[in-house]
């Protein structure tokens, strides 16, 4: 698990290491074992403030696509780095007058041993076209949790670290290499 310290580390590094001009504020950096993932705000687009939705909703689209293409090799140039020094893939996203997109993302295989019992749950989702499959199924159960539970998962996250930074000191601690190595790996 990467502690809160690392996370702001990382952050900083992203922070310092971005073009200035390529957000106007940098939104989110998360990480885990495979990906890091960079969100930042785009401005919105100049419209009336009476324009219907659906003149809104196509001119943020079209915002989200055109700052894509614009800033592809600048973004690419910081990936490359990053994903040499934290030994990680990079995926990129925006945040545009409230609307959120993703460019890239890893899907990670989660191999996992379900029961009868589980498995039905995930076959019923299949049946009602809730999912195409059994990875759908479970991917939107692990959304559904997540959604639900956003509060308990960070409270658990935080007890980890505190668990991580005990252990850090404890009379087996190393030199600290291994905390370098996290950082970086």
């Amino acid at each position: 698990m990467i502690t809160s310290e690392q996370t702001e580390k990382l952050r900083g590094w992203f922070a310092g290491r971005l073009p200035d001009d390529l957000f106007e504020e940098l939104v989110e950096v998360a990480v885990d074992r495979e990906e890091i993932t960079v969100i930042g705000r785009v401005p919105a687009p100049r419209l009336a403030e009476d324009a219907p939705a659906a003149e809104r909703e196509a001119a943020v689209t079209a915002r989200i696509q055109e700052f894509r293409e614009r800033t592809r090799e600048a973004r690419m140039a910081v990936a490359r780095d990053a994903e040499h020094r934290f030994r990680r893939k990079v995926s990129w996203g925006v945040v545009c007058d409230g609307e959120r997109a993703l460019f890239t993302h890893v899907a990670a295989p989660v191999m996992t041993r379900l029961r009868q019992p589980e498995r039905q749950v995930l076959d019923t989702l299949i049946a009602g076209g809730v999912a195409r499959s059994r990875s759908d199924a479970l991917a939107w159960c692990v959304r559904l949790v997540q959604r639900h539970t956003d509060d308990w998962l960070a409270e658990l996250r935080d007890s980890l670290e505190h668990v991580q930074r005990v252990r850090a000191q404890g009379p087996d601690a190393e030199d600290g290499s291994s905390t370098q190595d996290a950082e970086e790996g």
